[in-house]
């Protein structure tokens, strides 16, 4: 059974990976690079400024930075767990998926942090300005997406380690979202 879904990842990864063509790879490599998202990360610190003010605003950052990290180390000990290398790394898919980036990345691929944390960032946001910032939640989704698609575009991961990604990135918003509440109820008010 794991062996089929893991032939199915594959075969998913190749078909998706080949169809990138060079005139989109400056985009995907725009889109999977972590810095070209601070424009975002400002905007998004600007809104909760603008709607909680700065106390708020720092308690916000604080639970940010701590989903992220949380996010982040789970997915290096999955890795490092599950020990599934990257398709850049396999020697067996090297001629079959095409390598967008000069470098690859770490060895292990399983799960993919860049989706992980994209989709925290965006699940988070999403519950803390829904009634604030109108569209908000669907434009942030929609990069969270294309974010994690990057990572396949790309060549350095697995379907299967973006949609991990993409689900615990979520979860862990969502009970990071709760805490923050319950933390605003108690000590900010």
């Amino acid at each position: 059974m794991i062996e089929s879904i893991i032939d199915k990842d594959i075969e998913l990864l190749i078909f998706l990976n080949n169809l990138g063509t060079t005139q989109w790879d400056g985009f995907w490599l725009i889109v999977t690079n972590k810095f070209s998202a601070i424009p975002l990360y400002l905007l998004l610190l600007y809104f909760a400024f603008k709607n909680y003010g700065l106390k708020k605003t720092v308690i916000i950052v604080l639970f940010i930075a701590l989903l992220i990290a949380a996010s982040d180390q789970t997915s290096n000990l999955f890795k490092y767990g599950f020990k599934r290398l990257r398709p850049c790394h396999d020697e067996s898919l090297q001629h079959l998926v095409r390598l967008v980036k000069s470098r690859c990345g770490g060895l292990y691929s399983y799960f993919s942090a860049h989706a992980s944390n994209s989709f925290a960032v965006a699940t988070f946001f999403s519950f803390l300005l829904k009634d604030k910032v109108k569209y908000l939640s669907y434009i942030l989704i929609i990069w969270a997406f294309f974010v994690a698609y990057s990572r396949i575009y790309i060549g350095v991961h697995f379907p299967l380690d973006v949609l991990t990604g993409a689900v615990i990135g979520t979860i862990y918003a969502i009970v990071c979202f709760k805490l923050f509440k319950l933390f605003e109820r108690k000590f900010i008010a």
